[in-house]
Formats: C-alpha cells, sequence, structure tokens
C-alpha cells in the first residue's frame, strides 16, 4: 500500500511528530510504502525527516502560512501526482501547510485525525489565558477574551473559515481520544471515533530503592502545569527530605521554572537536564517511583503517560482530557483536579511512602499498556482504517 502521511512537522520534537515517524517506520517495516509531507520549519533547531518538505517557519510570518501557505499547496500537489497514494493520513495541517491543502485530498482516500483541539481552536489548548477551560466557539471571543492579538486573529478566522469549509474532503476523521472527539462533535465535526496513540515497548524498569523519585517531562509551557508540580513538590519534600525530582524538558517557562526552583529552595532535589531523546529519558526515568503529569488543560491523550505506564510507573495525572481515558483510578495511577496543588502533594506523599502500592500501581499499568497502548496495537488499528477506506473507494 502506498500512503502519504501529512503533518506540519517532521522534527522529533512533539508527540504528533514522534508518533508520525514511528508508523512511519512501522508501515515500512510491513512492506508499505509510506512517506511524509511536511513544512521545513525546524521547531527547537532539529532537522525535518520528511520524505518531501514545502516551506515552512517558526517566526512571526507564521501566522500568514497558517492562514494560506501556497508553496504546501504547490509541492503537495506535484507530490500527489508522482506519488499517487492509496490513502492519504493527515495529522495537523494549520499550524504550517495550511487548510488550502485540504482540497487537494478529495481525490484520494484520506483520514484526518485529530491529535489536539487545533481543529475547533486557534490556540489549540481550549484554555483562557486565565488558565480556565474556554467554554465557547472560536470567533469574535478569541479577540474579546485575549486569547489572540488584533494581527493574529483576522488571519486566523479566515483560516478557520477555509477549514469550517473543506474538512469535508476527508472521507474518515478520528480522534486520540474521547475529549477531543466531544470537542468536535460540539463544533459540528463529524463522523468521530477515537484512536489511541501507541508507544514503543520497552524494558519493565528495575525495583524501586530508595530514594524516592517524581518524574516529569514535557514542553515546559504554563499548559504542562510546571509550576504547579513545583509546589506540590515543595510540600512534598518538607515531608520526605530525600524525595528528588527528575524534570525533563525545555521551552519558554525553562527560567521562570528554574527561579521557583531557588525561591523554593528545592536546587539540591531536582535534575534538570533540558530536552532529551527519549531513550535516555527513559534511562533516566527508569529509578522513578511515579510519573507526574499535572497538566492545567486537557490533554489530548498523554504520550507521557502512556510511556510511564509501558514502563511499568505509576502515575498521577490530572482529571482532564486523554489521562481520563488511559489512566485507572487506584488501579494505575492517580487522577487529580487540575491545578490543585495540595491534592497532588497528598497523593505524592502517600504514594512515596508506600513501595507496594506503587510497585503494584506500575505493574497493573503495565499489563494496560502492552494490551491497549502499544505501537503495534495503534499501527493495526490505523491499517483496519486504511482497509475500510479503500473498500469505501471500491464500492
Amino acid at each position: 500500500m502506498k500512503i502519504l502521511l501529512i503533518n506540519d512537522y517532521s522534527t522529533p520534537t512533539g508527540g504528533a511528530e514522534l508518533l508520525l515517524l514511528s508508523l512511519r517506520d512501522k508501515l515500512r517495516k510491513l512492506g508499505h510504502d509510506a512517506r511524509c509531507f511536511s513544512s521545513s520549519a525546524q521547531p527547537l533547531n532539529a532537522e525535518p525527516q520528511g520524505d518531501y518538505l514545502c516551506l515552512g517557519t517558526t517566526s512571526r510570518f507564521r501566522t500568514l502560512l497558517q492562514m494560506a501557505n501556497p508553496w504546501a499547496v504547490h509541492r503537495l500537489k506535484r507530490v500527489l501526482k508522482e506519488f499517487q497514494p492509496d490513502v492519504v493520513h493527515v495529522f495537523l495541517c494549520l499550524t504550517q501547510l495550511s487548510p488550502f491543502i485540504l482540497p487537494l485530498l478529495r481525490d484520494y482516500p484520506s483520514l484526518y485525525y485529530a491529535v489536539w483541539y487545533r481543529a475547533i481552536c486557534p490556540v489549540g489548548t481550549k484554555l483562557l489565558p486565565d488558565g480556565s477551560a474556554c467554554q465557547v466557539p472560536s470567533g469574535f471571543s478569541c479577540y474579546r477574551n485575549q486569547c489572540l492579538p488584533l494581527r493574529d486573529w483576522l488571519p486566523l478566522m479566515f483560516q478557520m473559515y477555509w477549514w469550517r469549509r473543506w474538512h469535508n474532503s476527508f472521507n474518515l476523521i478520528t480522534a486520540a481520544s474521547e475529549a477531543v472527539k466531544q470537542g468536535l462533535l460540539e463544533a459540528g465535526i463529524h463522523p468521530v471515533e477515537v484512536v489511541w496513540h501507541g508507544v514503543p515497548i520497552m524494558a519493565q524498569r528495575p525495583l524501586l530503592q530508595s530514594p524516592p523519585a517524581i518524574a516529569f517531562a514535557a514542553r515546559l509551557v504554563t499548559e504542562k502545569g510546571g509550576e504547579v508540580l513545583l509546589r506540590a513538590f515543595a510540600l512534598v519534600v518538607a515531608k520526605i527530605p530525600e524525595t528528588q525530582l527528575l524534570l525533563v524538558g525545555d521551552g519558554p517557562q525553562r527560567e521562570k521554572l528554574k527561579q521557583l526552583i531557588t525561591d523554593l529552595n528545592l536546587e539540591a532535589n531536582i535534575v534538570m537536564p533540558g530536552q532529551m531523546p527519549l531513550v535516555e529519558m527513559e534511562a533516566l526515568f527508569s529509578r522513578a517511583w511515579v510519573q507526574v503529569v499535572p497538566s492545567l488543560w486537557a490533554e489530548p491523550f498523554g504520550l507521557i503517560t502512556a510511556n510511564a505506564m509501558m514502563r511499568g510507573t505509576a502515575v498521577v495525572a490530572s482529571a482532564a482530557g486523554g489521562s481520563i481515558d488511559i489512566v485507572n483510578q487506584g488501579e494505575t495511577g492517580f487522577l487529580v483536579p487540575p491545578g490543585d496543588v495540595k491534592t497532588l502533594a497528598e497523593i505524592l506523599v502517600d504514594l512515596l511512602r508506600n513501595r507496594e502500592l506503587a510497585e503494584k500501581l506500575g505493574k497493573t499499568g503495565r499489563k494496560v499498556a502492552l494490551e491497549q497502548l502499544s505501537e503495534d496495537v495503534f499501527v493495526n488499528k490505523v491499517l483496519g482504517l486504511y482497509d475500510r477506506l479503500l473498500q469505501q473507494k471500491s464500492t
């Protein structure tokens, strides 16, 4: 089967990109001709790994490309003509490639996989500037609520208009979680079915040893809840002074978080290596008693959560978004209200004082991950969707 995977980026710098590149590799190993089309943009200065590239940028001109990227249209038209894919699978297309590529897909069996909320929210998080959840459709409210400055609001409103007009170019729309599915349905985008991400099968971590350690990995932005974690961690250290926090990631909040670490007098308890390759990160996290995912937004899925479960590590996550789908309360981990520092700290203290419970939660989480969250399970589901698209075309 000839499969064209389309994404705004092909750099190994985010969850969607890692999933895309992994899917391409898995499909190739199964004998399919899978190729990736993306922009040339380089977030975090990483090199694109796509097979076909068009113009992209991370500069202030990106908003214009999001609205209409003629280079993406021209390049994709040529790729489709030359490659003639059996199936086109789109992940992200609204932060570089623009909705103007969608009419090109009408003659091909095509699938859209919504891995976050960008199709219904120009910011992509469904969060207001004060951190509360946005409950209104995109439109003038995005400017009135100060989610977007005027210079961005107008082009992104045009973008959303063209997306709503052309999203019917897809034959099938899927979502990464029930939360994303519900958001799409409320915006009138349907039919939608849920397909969870898949993560690599990895060796189970060794038995837990003292001192206890907490793992956190994310892009360091407000919605990931790094500040919430640090304030909760200060309460944990007050009761279990030897506890360590393994804080992996980089982003615009890095310096602010480092200052907070200093203010809370936590320097001796925190390892903060920055961004790390997955293999190195997993080696570091192999000694973690618990993985914390304290997101302030409704995580569309949570690859970090799935990786932790695959490793055999208990998870404490915010009770929102995809975490609700994959974290079984009291069985594979615990869910806490987003932003609740006190409750998060209390659960962490209880867990770090009970090695037997941490081991039990991790063991159950690994079993669930092997059965439902592996790359192989994901690829098989995706291939089933491709087969369905081809059957629809033949009838």
